[in-house]
């Protein structure tokens, strides 16, 4: 095979893993980018937890709506452990796919966060 008719990424056929173009994709950046967008959303529920207390307490209302509050902080520590369990499942070479239980458990967690909130806001 000539140079210029190469497939992108270089190499023989056999070298590893193809995309779709048919260059070689580095097996650790999947892992990586589901690690880092698991980070991401823990981050974005916090701030929707941290809102969702600081509209609690700021309007001093009634304690139905501080145990709304707890009740969000207390889901988004579940999704928190959910979280922390699936980034250490990715540090191996080859992880293995979400759990079913888990992703149902993720999936409640972050429905019942703004389900709490809009009870809180129509309180």
């Amino acid at each position: 095979m000539s140079a210029d008719r190469r497939p992108r990424g270089g190499g023989a056929a056999g070298d590893g893993p193809r995309g779709a173009e048919g260059a070689v994709r580095d097996p650790a950046a999947q892992p990586e980018r589901t690690r880092m967008a698991w980070r991401r959303t823990t981050l974005a529920f916090a701030a929707v937890v941290a809102l969702l207390a600081r509209g609690t307490v700021h309007d001093g209302g009634p304690p139905r709506q501080y145990a709304l509050a707890a009740l969000g902080a207390l889901v988004w520590l579940v999704f928190l452990a959910l979280a922390h369990r699936r980034i250490r499942a990715l540090d191996v070479p080859r992880p293995g796919p979400l759990g079913t239980r888990t992703a149902y458990a993720a999936a409640v967690c972050t429905l019942t966060v703004p389900i709490s909130g809009m009870v809180v806001w129509l309180w």
